[in-house]
């Protein structure tokens, strides 16, 4: 029965009934018989078991407490080879598997394995025992075990650090790039990446009820039980069924002629309902492909044009997500020029995160780089090099403290602010400042969202709150929730769903793998984002930039607006042929000859939406650019 049932939902019945009709067709040429005794028998055969598997469908839709179109079909199937009209019977079983195809193929999500979740989690866990090191499974770490982690590897198991300290990336949790430094007794979540120095921790929990498990969790948890969905179509199969049974009913009652009864319901027959909304569904998903964003469901836009809401993470899809020098202070009568020279020298060997994007800075700015002696770096605190004459240090405010540097003073720092401060001589020389920028397009982003109906704009984020109501204020975002971690991003999503509100979240990183799955609708930054992030979307934007958001938007709207007006004009055309195979002008082989005119009315109506409607953004590419080449100007359409 499994098989069966699956069979019901695959293409192959499509591609069986375009083989039955062909064979079908060989013993007419043949004797010159239409009513072949061979054709009309494997015509029979195949309908009566395609009606069979729409019954089983019908049943199981019933029982989840919905309705949908399948009865008029099974009806119409039934009364054309009750009436001996089997070749009615066949086109009416073709344009049904045809749309079920389509249907199939705009909403089947092409989602794999979070293999970057996966192949990152460890496996191996280095646990103390006395003296030794011995190598575990991550499940067999419990609570209160003394756990050693290695340079460069991922904390298997929540805990307490127990070294004197250590600098963790945290950004598989938290989205932020900044490496985070902890001190003995804080807290450490499994999924951190270790910096330069090894650190030992007290498990505080199993790998089970640890950090990162909990986000693939999630993400199952998000997958394994999707949001209910209603076929566009099966929203009028109600009226649309009762007034086609009306109409038959009253044709044959009135006639006395059953062949009546059949014409009316194969004319009336609910192919142009499955056919109009999948094809707009794909239309507008091949339009957004166009527009380098991939959408995984026909589903997806219907979703999107219903959203109300759209929630932001903050680092990486509101801004770019790198640290990059905001201002020089120097300190001492020392130049700016000078002052950069020293410091970027001195980090030039540095592997940290804020040193790369201070050597860019001084590289841009066109400032001499000098060759640095006796550099020696602490992980997590700083820099000291002998840089020409000078002896320089650069790092942490404690760093300076701890060297005894003379003349620092910590009303000089700026509150709040990301800094390396710099002593040279052993006198406090100023410091350099970093933020993380906010994209460009941000704002007009959140803008013309605005535009679009959408009535409220939030930001999840992981970063600290003065940070995020600083980038929110200069973007326009409404609603600031920070210090997230990615539990915390599904509950405020959720929270605000339940409000009668629909939520769209966009994010990039592997912290929201979770709320992107949970969101009504999900879109990842691709470009630049994780794996787990793409692959627990419903669309990914594949190119750096957060505008197409918009477009994303605008090309859901028009589609499911199109799909509705090809619902309504298949729904028009089919009662107004329903009447006139009433007073017996159409009979059924005719009228199934029709319901292909009306089929190929439906297709071109909902083709429309392949292409932009008026008033809807789109990028313009310069004259003969190369097909891909995205590049150009943004433009309203009139």
């Amino acid at each position: 029965m499994d098989r069966l049932l699956s069979f019901s939902k695959d293409y192959r019945k499509f591609a069986v009934t375009v083989a039955v009709g062909l064979l079908a067709l060989v013993p007419v040429m043949i004797s010159a018989d239409f009513d072949n005794t061979a054709s009309r028998w494997l015509i029979i055969s195949w309908a009566s078991f395609v009606g069979i598997l729409l019954f089983i469908d019908m049943i199981k839709t019933l029982r989840s407490g919905s309705y949908g179109v399948d009865l008029l079909a099974i009806t119409a199937i039934g009364a054309c080879l009750a009436v001996g009209q089997h070749w009615a019977a066949l086109i009416i079983v073709l344009m049904l598997t045809g749309g079920e195809t389509l249907e199939d193929f705009a909403t089947r999500r092409a989602r794999r394995e979070l293999a970057e979740l996966l192949s990152r989690a460890p496996q191996i866990a280095h646990r103390l025992e006395g003296d030794q090191v011995v190598d575990v499974a991550v499940p067999e770490v419990q609570i209160d075990d003394v756990v050693l982690v290695k340079p460069h590897e991922v904390v298997p198991v929540d805990g307490i650090l127990l070294s004197s300290g250590a600098e963790l990336d945290e950004s598989s949790l938290t989205g932020e790039s900044l490496p985070v430094q902890k001190k003995t007794g804080d807290k450490v979540m499994s999924g951190a990446l270790v910096g330069d120095a090894a650190i030992k921790i007290r498990a505080t929990a199993d790998a089970a009820h640890s950090q990162y498990e909990q986000i693939i969790a999630l993400v199952r948890e998000a997958e394994s039980q999707p949001a209910p969905f209603v076929r566009l179509a099966d929203r009028y199969a109600v009226p649309f069924t009762l007034a086609s049974y009306a109409i038959a009913g009253a044709a044959w009652a009135l006639s006395g002629e059953a062949v009546r009864f059949a014409a009316v319901l194969v004319v009336a027959s609910p192919c142009p309902l499955i056919l109009a909304a999948p094809i707009a569904l794909i239309s507008g998903m091949s339009r957004a492909s166009r527009h380098g964003i991939i959408v995984k469901s026909g589903a997806v836009l219907e979703k999107l044009a219903a959203v109300n809401v759209f929630a932001f993470d903050k680092t990486g899809t509101l801004t770019h997500g790198n640290l990059e020098v905001t201002h020089v202070e120097p300190h001492g009568g020392l130049s700016e020029e000078d002052m950069l020279s020293l410091v970027a020298s001195a980090e030039a060997g540095s592997s940290h995160v804020l040193a790369a994007s201070l050597v860019s800075h001084a590289k841009r700015r066109q400032v001499e780089i000098q060759p640095a002696k006796n550099l020696h770096e602490v992980p997590g605190h700083g820099v000291s090099a002998t840089v020409g004459t000078h002896e320089v240090l650069a790092g942490r405010a404690g760093f300076l403290e701890n060297n005894g540097v003379e003349g620092y003073d910590a009303s000089l720092i700026t509150q709040g602010s990301t800094a390396i401060f710099v002593a040279i001589d052993n006198q406090f020389a100023g410091a350099v400042y970093f933020a993380d920028q906010f994209r460009e397009e941000s704002r007009s982003t959140l803008e013309d969202l605005k535009r679009l109906k959408i009535t409220k704009t939030v930001m999840l984020t992981g970063d600290r709150a003065d940070t995020a109501d600083k980038i929110a204020r200069e973007v326009g975002i409404d609603e600031v929730y920070a210090e997230l971690l990615p539990a915390d991003k599904v509950r405020v999503v959720r929270s605000i769903s339940g409000r009668d509100a629909s939520v769209a979240f966009v994010g990039d990183g592997v912290n929201d793998a979770p709320v992107l799955a949970t969101s009504d609708v999900g879109i990842a930054m691709g470009a630049h984002g994780s794996t787990a992030a793409s692959e627990s979307a419903d669309a990914v934007i594949m190119l750096d930039d957060l505008s197409r958001v918009v477009l994303l938007r605008q090309i859901s709207v028009r589609t499911i607006r199109v799909a509705l007006q090809s619902v309504w004009f298949g729904i028009a055309l089919c009662l107004v042929l329903a009447v006139i195979a009433a007073f017996g002008f159409i009979p059924p082989l005719v009228g199934a000859g029709l319901q292909e005119l009306i089929d190929v009315a439906v297709i071109f109506n909902a083709l429309r939406a392949h292409r932009s409607g008026r008033g809807t953004i789109e990028r313009r590419t310069s004259p003969g650019a190369a097909a891909g080449n995205l590049s150009g100007t943004w433009h309203q359409k009139a």
